[in-house]
């Protein structure tokens, strides 16, 4: 559930085809996120989620799995 919602936003915020999106993609070298793509995507996921993404917790989201597991942790 988490995982969809997850690579549904990274799909649409990254243009990269849903398809190509796994638990184990990284981030920055596999979808080409920058760091500004990362901070929306903290953003959104605070707003979906209704959570909160720690500072610190930033720079440990390296793969989409590490977002889903931090949002699931969260919840």
């Amino acid at each position: 559930m988490t995982f969809e919602k997850v690579r549904g936003m990274l799909s649409k915020q990254l243009m990269v085809d849903e398809a190509n999106i796994r638990m184990e993609s990284r981030l920055v070298e596999d979808l080409k996120a920058d760091s500004a793509n990362v901070m929306l995507l903290v953003i959104e996921l605070e707003n979906l989620f209704d959570i909160e993404v720690e500072d610190n917790a930033i720079l440990a989201l390296k793969t989409v799995k590490d977002v889903v597991d931090y949002v699931d942790n969260a919840q």
